[in-house]
């Protein structure tokens, strides 16, 4: 049975089903199905839920108005529900006050609200995000990928998940070979003496070895430079030799970037995957599978004939004898679920590599892997800049380290350093910390996956519109406001006093962010979630304007007040939690 999470939903379903029992005993409908059905009505004026009663006609052999008619004479009034209207083929609800203030807002008050069970059966779940390569610099495309497996991997644990989150870095492959060489001879500049900008110092040279590269073909140097890197991926592939000294000391410098990062966004990995780590394994299990005759060779190379499920041959082993993206990713499948005996493994990917995906999942179907059908390609487009895509091999990116620090720097200068001498250095740097993090955290998740991200600083640092700053902002507005107002938390409130339109709207969506947070884990939708809070604060604004704190009529309206306050802050502080991103007291 599906867990009813939501108080008010669970109610109505209930009284639902028992008057359809008496008045309709020959009807075939459950709870979840009832549950399911009901819905909000497109004018609020109409009531806060309605249920159609299309689902009964059939079985009724009755037009859904004449259903309506009959039922509503058997949905009475009671503690949560204050009348019952019809509308057509629709039974529209009303709530009362009352029940929307003590079965709601005291819970999200008390905190209760937020540790319910709200899936049946939790499963254990591997998400893997967060590829980057290493001697390449880490720039703002990056942080799409990131901050969607952050949020994703959030919101399942906030529903009750169990989830290892993973990283997959590309430490080997020509992109390093490339910087290695280009590092050895034709690097004028000594590395950095401060370690923290080694990383990106090594990564612009990736750049420059590509450009080198390219101007250099066609020339009698091309020959020379294909040689030489060849005898480059050799010696890593060997682990010895001079070059593969140079891959583990400046592979370093690539981590202490990335770690740099992830301390920024605050993200832990419970597992990073090398491919430097399943490149050797995997090409021996790759060959095992071909001795036990689950693959075939073709021109010299090893792999799978799938053009029967039209995806080509998927080549695991070329002719010269290496491996590819999808051998290791084969390998990689079968050590997760081993590892961390998995109910679900994600790939959160961009949306190239759907093929690769389409590919490896069918092969591991068959070469008779249990989990194949538990292992899912969670795919997104791409982050452009104004002017068009990026690409560290052309040089056109945002470095990651300098967007931080031109952010932080125009928050100060545009926001807080009105505050200096009243806030201490400490504080200003912090907030303005805070506040990039979370422009950049939800302006790359509140897009539907499969939409195109244009990054817009300027844009995203908004205190107004579908920003992070401004869901920050309305969460210090109210802390302040609780705090200017005199919110007393331990004070009996009587919810009934909240009638106006604006206060019953406000109740009923924070009672729904349960439901939301559920359904968003299971759909894998940041977007749903970021529209909720937006949603969320446009209704404190609105309720703010129209509902006076400081000059309500008693001073029990004014506690009712700021305990719906209140609890929109602790509702809105939570949801962005789930994002990954972090409420700020004061702005």
């Amino acid at each position: 049975m599906k867990i009813l999470h939501d108080t008010f939903l669970k109610h109505l379903s209930n009284k639902i089903c028992d008057a359809i029992g008496v008045a309709f005993p020959e009807a075939q409908i459950s709870v979840e199905d009832i549950y399911q059905n009901i819905s909000e009505p497109p004018n609020k004026a109409m009531g806060q839920f309605a249920f159609p009663c299309f689902p009964l006609a059939k079985a009724l052999r009755s037009s859904p108005v004449n259903i309506s008619k009959v039922l509503i004479e058997h949905l009475g009034e009671d503690s949560i529900v204050k009348s019952s209207v019809l509308q057509g083929p629709y039974i529209n609800f009303f709530i009362r006050p009352q029940a929307f203030g003590s079965e709601g807002i005291e819970k999200i008050l008390s905190g209760e609200y937020f540790n319910y069970q709200l899936i049946e059966r939790p499963s254990k779940m591997m998400f893997e995000y967060s590829q980057p390569n290493t001697h390449k610099e880490l720039h703002v495309g990056h942080m799409r990928n990131l901050c969607l497996g952050n949020a994703l991997v959030r919101m399942n644990r906030y529903v009750g998940n169990t989830v290892v989150p993973s990283t997959y870095p590309g430490d080997v492959g020509t992109h390093v070979a490339k910087c290695l060489w280009f590092l050895k001879y034709h690097c004028e500049d000594k590395a950095p003496t401060c370690t923290e900008d080694r990383g990106p110092w090594l990564g612009s040279l990736y750049t420059k070895a590509s450009n080198k590269l390219v101007e250099e073909k066609d020339t009698d140097k091309e020959a020379s430079n294909r040689a030489e890197l060849t005898i480059i991926l050799k010696e890593l592939e060997a682990g010895k030799g001079e070059y593969f000294d140079l891959w583990k000391e400046t592979r370093e410098w690539s981590i202490d970037l990335m770690n740099k990062v992830y301390k920024w966004v605050d993200v832990d990995f419970d597992r990073w995957y090398f491919e430097s780590e399943v490149d050797g394994p995997s090409l021996e299990f790759v060959n095992t599978l071909h001795k036990e005759g689950k693959l075939i060779e073709s021109d010299g190379a090893i792999g799978m004939d799938l053009k029967d499920d039209k995806l080509g041959f998927c080549m695991l082993i070329k002719s010269d004898g290496t491996g590819l993206y999808a051998t290791k990713d084969l390998a990689l499948a079968y050590k997760k679920f081993e590892e961390y005996h998995l109910d679900q493994s994600y790939y959160i990917v961009d949306k190239r590599q759907a093929f690769h995906f389409q590919q490896v999942f069918k092969v591991l179907e068959k070469v008779g892997f249990e989990h194949s059908k538990d292992c899912h390609h969670l795919q997104y487009d791409f982050v452009e800049l104004p002017d068009g895509a990026m690409s560290s091999r052309k040089g056109n990116i945002v470095p990651l380290t300098d967007l931080i620090d031109k952010m932080e720097q125009t928050i100060v200068s545009e926001y807080l350093e009105k505050y200096r001498g009243e806030w201490s250095d400490e504080e200003i740097n912090t907030t303005a910390s805070t506040i990039a993090n979370g422009a950049i955290k939800y302006g790359m998740i509140r897009m539907d996956n499969n939409r195109k991200i244009v990054f817009d600083m300027n844009e995203w640092l908004k205190l107004d519109g579908e920003t992070g700053p401004y869901l920050q902002y309305v969460c210090a507005r109210i802390h302040s406001l609780c705090e200017k107002q005199g919110h007393r938390p331990t004070e009996t409130v009587e919810w009934s006093m909240l009638e106006k339109t604006q206060e019953i709207n406000l109740m009923q969506k924070l009672t729904q962010f349960n439901s939301t947070l559920e359904l968003a884990a299971r759909q894998h939708k940041t977007a749903s979630v970021c529209t909720y809070l937006y949603e969320l604060g446009k209704l404190f604004n609105g309720f703010y304007a129209e509902c006076s704190i400081q000059k309500a009529e008693s001073e029990q309206l004014k506690q009712a007040r700021l305990g719906l306050s209140k609890a929109t802050e602790l509702t809105m502080i939570r949801g962005l939690e789930t994002l990954g991103i972090t409420a700020p007291k004061k702005m």
